[in-house]
């Protein structure tokens, strides 16, 4: 599913970075990156009716000032556009927040997200190291 949306959604386009996050290696830096002392990753499912409407991967940096940075956010193709994606932040919210998470940031670069992102009350916070735009929320 995820390496779809990454697809899907044109996050990712290059051979060469599918193959990567396709790959065991990716997989292995997941994992690794799950089971560490701190600052861990975590994946959540979003559920409705019992059924997984989408996802997101975040890590809350709790040795440093308890950013929660979004790895990954989405929206099943077939839930999208009925309010759902902001509901759902909601509740990644509610669940972070409780984990000692302070505020967030993400990166995006597509206009769509962006507009939803901006709608969450993010604002544009500088650039990544990839040259991606980074928005953040206090």
């Amino acid at each position: 599913m995820h390496i779809a949306y990454l697809v899907d959604d044109g996050i990712i386009s290059d051979p060469e970075d599918i193959e990567y996050f396709k790959s065991e290696e990716y997989r292995n830096v997941i994992k690794n990156h799950m089971v560490r002392d701190k600052d861990k990753h975590h994946l959540i499912y979003f559920m409705k009716d019992g059924k997984r409407i989408g996802a997101a991967s975040y890590c809350i940096y709790k040795s440093e000032d308890g950013k929660c940075f979004i790895l990954d956010y989405w929206i099943f193709n077939e839930y999208r556009n009925n309010n759902l994606g902001h509901l759902c932040f909601e509740k990644l919210e509610e669940v972070t927040k409780q984990d000692s998470a302070t505020y967030y940031e993400i990166n995006s670069t597509k206009e769509d997200s962006i507009r939803f992102w901006k709608s969450l009350g993010f604002v544009e916070n500088g650039i990544d190291e990839y040259g991606e735009k980074l928005f953040i929320r206090k």
